[in-house]
């Protein structure tokens, strides 16, 4: 989080109307009736104010730890080139002329970090998906079927059939969850290393740098729009 996203939140706002307006008068009362002079004690109460609220705020999100090989492929696969893709970014900007075109691109270069970190949560939870396809077992399911269709239909056979079934047919949808999940995540693994490839162009202004920044932003948003998807199926198993 920025430092404009820390302070515009619920707890900041709370914080900012708060006991801390009280204990900033009072102490500048007083510093006042010490024998400070009226400006200083002011301006001291203004600070003890001012830190009090800014050690309220929310902190910065810490980016998590990125490792590949906890995951499986095709996800494991799919972190190493987004890693691939942010050291190539970062080996650009090093050697980036030093001025506001390269503030600006470092700037740029966060929010691809975030595409990074969204592209990782993505990975882990396909990982998931797969692991709970696994769990399913569908090759054992599909051998269980054919016994109950095989052994003849009662009452019994008939809700086992019934209960394997539903089995499998959960077990086909995380499938085609992990398949549409994988092929979007890998699009936009194309797209990352499009725009990490365009940033070369942008530090040395030869492309247009205001829609590059909302290229980058795009696609962040349809990353994190794919996380929060993917994070809210609820038939991991």
């Amino acid at each position: 989080m920025s430092f404009g996203d820390r302070f515009f939140t619920p707890q900041t706002a709370k914080a900012l109307l708060s006991w801390r307006i009280l204990l900033a008068a009072l102490i500048g009362v007083a510093a006042g009736l010490l024998g400070m002079q009226a400006g200083a004690a002011i301006g001291l109460g203004l600070a003890v104010y001012v830190a009090t609220v800014l050690a309220a705020m929310p902190g910065s999100a810490k980016r998590p730890t990125i490792d590949p090989f906890t995951l499986s492929e095709p996800w494991r696969r799919f972190v190493q080139s987004a890693q691939r893709s942010r050291s190539a970014l970062h080996a650009t900007l090093r050697e980036a002329s030093d001025g506001p075109l390269k503030d600006r691109l470092n700037d740029v270069a966060e929010r691809l970090d975030d595409a990074i970190v969204e592209s990782w949560a993505i990975a882990k939870r396909g990982d998931e998906i797969d692991a709970a396809i696994k769990r399913i077992d569908p090759v054992r399911l599909r051998s269980q079927l054919d016994a109950l269709r095989a052994s003849g239909r009662d009452g019994s056979a008939d809700a086992a059939v019934e209960s394997v079934e539903s089995q499998l047919a959960s077990a086909e949808r995380l499938k085609a969850l992990s398949a549409t999940t994988a092929d979007r995540l890998r699009l936009t693994q194309a797209r990352l290393d499009e725009l990490v490839a365009r940033a070369a162009e942008v530090s040395v202004g030869s492309t247009d740098e205001a829609i590059y920044e909302h290229d980058v932003d795009n696609l962040v948003i349809e990353l994190e729009g794919l996380r929060q998807a993917v994070a809210e199926t609820n038939e991991i198993t």
